[in-house]
């Protein structure tokens, strides 16, 4: 597994002093019943404000892993062993349940790799993004309605005040990607984390799913 900004081979490029994110060093085991198997070792990578830091590797090489330690959302059994992840100038590993509860969502976004089961099947998608606005309390009652129409419009969703009252399963799978990038931009978080966010559309909407990510984070200065 390596990673490097985007337009770069090397993961030096990017400057320890602004950079939004610095994971030092990083390993991440899961606890077996054959005992501690690591997942991630010795992993370094920065990313930068207006630009896209690409984590490569094989299936099983440890990506969505190094993903989940970043928002502090690990499996069961899973745990950071060494190494620090910085955001900023704050130190996320250790934090508690309810310092993190300040930190996702508001300063680190994260977009799964799979919208057909990360969407509420029961909810329209315009009121979950609402709901991450009140969560937040960036906005309420019909304010956070409206803001969510213009979240899915920022997000590229087509017709988006009518999309709002759709539920996930009228929407195409690459619409339903655009929900998940809204909510995870609602409330402008300095870092964007996408686990494999194209790897269940089509070629075609993967490139304008990246193309999109590509252009959010030159407009908004958020890392990705």
């Amino acid at each position: 597994m390596t990673s490097a900004p985007a337009g770069t081979t090397r993961p030096e490029a990017v400057s320890q002093d602004t950079a939004v994110l610095r994971i030092t060093d990083l390993r991440v085991g899961y606890r077996t019943a054959a005992g501690t198997r690591t997942a991630v070792d010795g992993l370094d990578l920065t990313a930068a404000p207006g630009r896209i830091t690409a984590v490569v590797g094989e299936s099983g090489s440890g990506k969505s892993t190094t993903a989940h330690a970043v928002i502090g959302l690990l499996p069961p059994g899973g745990r950071v062993e060494h190494g620090s992840v910085r955001l900023e100038d704050e130190e996320l590993t250790g934090l508690s349940e309810r310092a993190w509860r300040d930190v996702r969502g508001r300063r680190i976004g994260f977009v799964p790799q799979d919208p057909g089961v990360s969407l509420d099947p029961v909810k329209p998608v315009g009121r979950q993004v609402a709901e991450v606005l009140r969560v937040h309390h960036l906005a309420t009652g019909r304010g956070a309605a409206e803001r969510a129409v213009d979240l899915l419009a920022g997000a590229g969703l087509p017709d988006p005040a009518r999309r709002s009252r759709q539920y996930p399963h009228e929407l195409s799978g690459g619409m339903r990607q655009r929900v998940l990038i809204a909510m995870a931009t609602a409330a402008r978080p300095r870092l964007l984390v996408a686990d494999e966010p194209t790897s269940a559309l089509d070629v075609t909407v993967q490139r304008q799913i990246l193309d999109h990510l590509e252009a959010l984070a030159a407009d908004t200065g958020t890392a990705v």
